[in-house]
């Protein structure tokens, strides 16, 4: 499996098989982005952690440009009929699909969410996604919750994907300690350095982890790298 970074925490999964998950897409806002073209991505599915435009600014545009089927809270799918999009699959927290590539179960993320109208955007929710070449659990926006601790019970993580940036989300110590919950070492950080209130030490992150044992990838903006360790 292959993660393809588009900065924030919008990101791509590519499975061995070919199919294509894309996930909270906020792209043409982002200037650290500003390299990407939305006509270059392809996605087969789009999975919406939650409502805030840093996470659906471009699901619209690229729902419709792809034919992607969309994931999303109930909520975001009742927005996105509105917006004309209508090959989407809501699901709320605790839910679990059998995809054609394996299973996504939406989990529990301590945020907030709102759309970029202003409506309320239903419960935030996290991904953990089971397939033959692999599983990873996505932690969307959130805080360190102990429901974390749950997810190790039933699945065994290749990856984790977490938020690093603080101040609206789970900074790099919180974070240390979700890793252990989860009992995942390979923890890929997203959300952080876009906006001055997230912007992080690269070296000290990647240390922090390292003193605990653990692996912390920050991949540049379009970079793509192997969703497990080498």
């Amino acid at each position: 499996m292959t993660f393809t970074y588009y900065g924030h925490s919008c990101f791509a999964i590519e499975l061995p098989s070919g199919e294509r998950l894309l996930f909270d897409p906020f792209i043409t806002p982002n200037p650290l982005a500003a390299g990407i073209t939305l006509e270059s991505i392809r996605a087969d599915y789009i999975l919406l952690s939650h409502g805030h435009a840093d996470h659906v600014a471009d699901a619209v545009a690229l729902a419709k440009q792809t034919g992607a089927v969309v994931l999303c809270a109930w909520e975001i799918f009742e927005w996105l009929g509105k917006q004309g999009v209508h090959n989407v699959r809501p699901m709320n927290t605790g839910g679990t699909w059998r995809a054609p590539f394996g299973t996504v179960q939406c989990v529990v993320a301590q945020h907030s969410s709102s759309l970029p109208d202003g409506t309320y955007g239903g419960n935030p929710m996290g991904f953990v996604v089971a397939t033959t070449a692999g599983t990873f659990y996505y932690a969307g926006d959130t805080a360190l919750t102990l429901d974390m601790q749950l997810i190790p019970r039933r699945y065994s993580l290749d990856a984790a994907i977490l938020p690093v940036g603080d101040n609206f989300t789970m900074g790099v110590d919180d974070a240390i300690v979700a890793a252990e919950l989860l009992r995942c070492s390979n923890i890929i950080g997203v959300h952080f350095d876009t906006f001055e209130l997230i912007r992080i030490d690269h070296d000290a992150a990647i240390k922090a982890f390292a003193d605990r044992g653990l692996t912390l990838r920050l991949p540049a903006v379009g970079a793509s790298i192997p969703l497990r360790l080498e």
